[in-house]
């Protein structure tokens, strides 16, 4: 049971309580769906204030009426993510406030992204959803079998995507060269680096599925749906931000 997801650990399937009600597939995937709801509620919020400052015409001003959710959306986020990661059994109540968290802050970055590149946030929104559709049912199919050769390939590149950020943000805030080019890139080469990276972030749904679905399988407690359904949204806004990447890179 190994997921690329750090949330999926094997760890936080140890120890669990075996009485009771018993975690499902078909649980989680519902309660993915109640953390995308609130995500969204949150994040129309955030984009009707930036709307609201727009409407004087100064983007610096709209920038900073929805900084402070943004950020504060950012760090709520992190802390709740941590504290779910560590407190599983807490997730029933953590997993449903780091949903509220993130919207926050997508809804800012998403109203920028739209203010450059019109219907670009609603293209993005489909997309997301139409892989997460799209790789659940190849997955309940069959048409995707999570094998050790396909589980080690997309960890070995997904840790490789990882790295190469990393080095892009300690070149950009440490010195004065700026960052790995062909991550910011509108070319030829960015827009295919881009489109690797959005396959990546769906075949880790894959895997993300996979490890939900032997946990089900082995009796793990109710609580964990709101656990795996906590870290199919990591997945999603990782999808999300990586998709609004890349259509902002071939509308440039």
């Amino acid at each position: 049971m190994r997921s690329n997801n750090p949330v999926l650990r094997n760890k936080a399937f140890q120890d669990m309580r075996l009485e009771g009600e018993r975690m499902t597939m078909n649980g989680t995937v519902t309660k993915t769906g109640i953390l995308l709801l609130l995500c969204l509620v949150t994040a129309t919020w955030t984009w009707s204030r930036f709307d609201t400052a727009m409407a004087s015409g100064n983007m610096q001003a709209a920038m900073a009426s929805v900084s402070p959710f943004l950020w504060g959306g950012l760090i709520a986020g992190l802390v709740l993510a941590l504290v779910t990661v560590f407190k599983p059994v807490w997730s029933g109540i953590t997993a449903p406030l780091y949903a509220l968290a993130e919207g926050l802050a997508l809804g800012g970055i998403s109203a920028y992204f739209e203010l450059r590149f019109q219907g670009i946030v609603l293209q993005a929104v489909g997309l997301t959803i139409g892989v997460l559709a799209v790789m659940l049912v190849a997955y309940r199919a069959g048409w995707i079998r999570v094998t050790d050769k396909f589980r080690m390939g997309v960890v070995g590149a997904t840790g490789a995507v990882v790295l190469l950020y990393l080095v892009d943000i300690g070149l950009n805030a440490f010195t004065s060269i700026p960052g790995i080019g062909f991550i910011h890139s509108s070319g030829a080469l960015g827009i295919g680096f881009s489109l690797l990276v959005v396959g990546l972030a769906a075949l880790n749904l894959v895997l993300d599925f996979d490890m939900i679905d032997q946990a089900s399988s082995q009796g793990a407690p109710k609580y964990m749906e709101w656990y795996g359904a906590f870290a199919l949204m990591v997945t999603l806004v990782w999808l999300y931000l990586e998709i609004l990447r890349l259509l902002s890179k071939a509308r440039r």
